[in-house]
């Protein structure tokens, strides 16, 4: 099978450098395939359910932040991997979900995607890669991130 349309999909961790390594290694031995580049940040007001309306509040400024800091540091990996900017998206919400939409809206047939190859109470607990596995509509590529 030859790849045209690859997602990575990345978390702007140090690692995220090696996954974009794998990926454009995929996409020049698929006669240059078109790469696109997703990270999914988690809105504060997701991970704090619970909290009254004004803490919210006092939330959005830290969100509008994080947001500015991902688009730059995408942007920034995007560049250094030859992808273009209308190649990068920077979604929010949660990953595995945002990661399968984006894969079905642009006909990825392939997603990039790192794991630390969790055991135990991590893997029953799963990892963004396992949930994207489940129901995504193309093929899927995991590099192992070494850890520690």
């Amino acid at each position: 099978m030859t790849y045209s349309n690859i997602l990575v999909a990345i978390d702007l961790t140090d690692e995220a450098e090696d996954v974009l390594g794998k990926a454009r290694q995929v996409a020049n031995q698929h006669g240059q395939a078109r790469l696109s580049v997703v990270t999914v940040i988690r809105p504060l007001t997701h991970s704090f359910s619970g909290l009254d309306a004004a803490g919210m509040a006092a939330a959005a400024p830290i969100e509008a932040q994080m947001r500015t800091q991902a688009r730059e540091q995408l942007d920034e990996l995007a560049a250094k991997y030859d992808i273009p900017k209308d190649a990068t998206h920077l979604r929010e919400g949660q990953p595995a979900a945002e990661i399968r939409a984006l894969a079905e809206e642009s006909a990825a047939d392939l997603i990039v995607i790192g794991t630390h190859g969790r055991h135990g109470l991590g893997l029953l607990l799963g990892s963004t890669a396992n949930g994207v596995l489940h129901g995504v509509p193309c093929d899927t590529l995991t590099v192992k991130i070494p850890t520690g």
